[in-house]
């Protein structure tokens, strides 16, 4: 889905040269209806689409548990807008002006990682997090966290039933930079603990001595190993 009409030519062009069936839409609206009303290997999305912007129609589609793969173009340079278009459930950002040569291979990468379901809102059991939203619900009632607590669950929530480290914990949320103490980590672990689980009767975050923490998976149980509530 591509709004200006010599560059979509263009892509149309060397796509169908390399054997691959193309169809092109040129404004949001029309791009949606065509994600929607027939099966694609792989989705070339413009974020600025006249009638609905390449990142409704994205959200529109993950709602709708599409989850072919999405490679995002935009005229824009800038992180906010690369952390939007993933965290609204895309799987590659390619900013405008772009190599074909790049462009088709990103493709080919996504052709082989195939649709595989990747729900942008998270859930275990009765614990939501959406990251676009910047929203975290249990039970249906509405949490307020920092942004360093949603950063944590986010991070153990997208890795539900596996054993991270303190270390894993930094590397994904802290600045790369801070070099203060890994056991921060157990503090805003905490944090989150009095928000996610007490008021709500629940123990959702094991404390695995010597390893680090997980999310319990809401549909299994904790086998118990090594485990502590510290």
């Amino acid at each position: 889905m591509e709004d200006e009409r010599a560059l979509a030519e263009t892509i149309r062009e060397g796509l169908a040269a390399e054997g691959h069936v193309v169809r092109v839409a040129h404004d949001g609206p029309a791009g949606l209806a065509a994600a929607l009303g027939a099966e694609h290997d792989v989705i070339v999305l413009d974020i600025m689409l006249p009638g609905l912007s390449g990142y409704r129609v994205l959200q529109a589609l993950r709602a709708r548990e599409v989850w072919t793969p999405v490679l995002m173009l935009t005229a824009k340079d800038g992180e906010y807008d690369e952390a939007d278009a993933f965290d609204l459930g895309a799987d590659d950002y390619l900013t405008k002006p772009f190599s074909f040569v790049v462009l088709l291979a990103r493709l080919r990468a996504l052709l082989r990682r195939g649709a595989a379901p990747r729900p942008a809102v998270l859930r275990v059991g009765d614990l939501v997090l959406d990251p676009a939203e910047h929203r975290v619900e249990r039970a249906g009632e509405k949490l307020v966290l920092t942004p360093r607590e949603f950063g944590v669950l986010e991070f153990l929530m997208r890795n539900v039933g596996r054993a991270v480290t303190k270390t894993e914990i930094l590397q994904a949320v802290w600045d790369p930079h801070y070099e203060g103490d890994v056991n921060v980590v157990e503090v805003y672990v905490g944090y989150l603990r009095r928000k996610i689980d007490i008021p709500f009767g629940r123990d959702s975050i094991d404390t695995l001595r010597g390893v680090g923490y997980r999310m319990r998976d809401a549909d299994a149980g904790s086998d118990g190993a090594a485990v502590s509530r510290g």
